[in-house]
């Protein structure tokens, strides 16, 4: 059995080497912590039942987007400025991130949906 000490000291945040050559280069994607996958999904609802969708790719990326032990190399004021780079490459950044994240369709409509 796990004990609390190395479950806290697990590197379990694995990341991805992804390729954009629209950025001249390659990135690492990551996981995301508990708390930052709770804050997305927060991030997802939106005023008076609408769901906020606004810049939803570049959010992601923003959380996920990592130098190569891991450490995230955005910050939440980065995704207006992250958004307006190429569809392209944040759709291949975002299918990854997803796919690491277990971010799956279905979980896509539940937020959608409210629930």
């Amino acid at each position: 059995m796990l004990s609390r000490d190395a479950i806290l000291s697990s590197d379990d945040l694995p990341r991805e080497r992804v390729d954009v050559p629209e950025w001249g280069g390659e990135v690492f994607v990551r996981t995301l912590t508990g708390t930052e996958r709770d804050e997305f999904e927060q991030s997802m609802q939106g005023k008076k039942d609408k769901i906020n969708l606004d810049n939803v790719r570049a959010r992601f990326a923003v959380l996920t987007i990592c130098d190569e032990q891991g450490t995230r190399i955005f910050n939440a004021a980065d995704a207006a400025k992250l958004g307006s780079k190429s569809a392209a490459a944040l759709d291949r950044v975002f299918a990854v991130a997803q796919r690491l994240n277990g971010f799956s369709n279905e979980d896509e409509q539940k937020i959608l949906a409210g629930n």
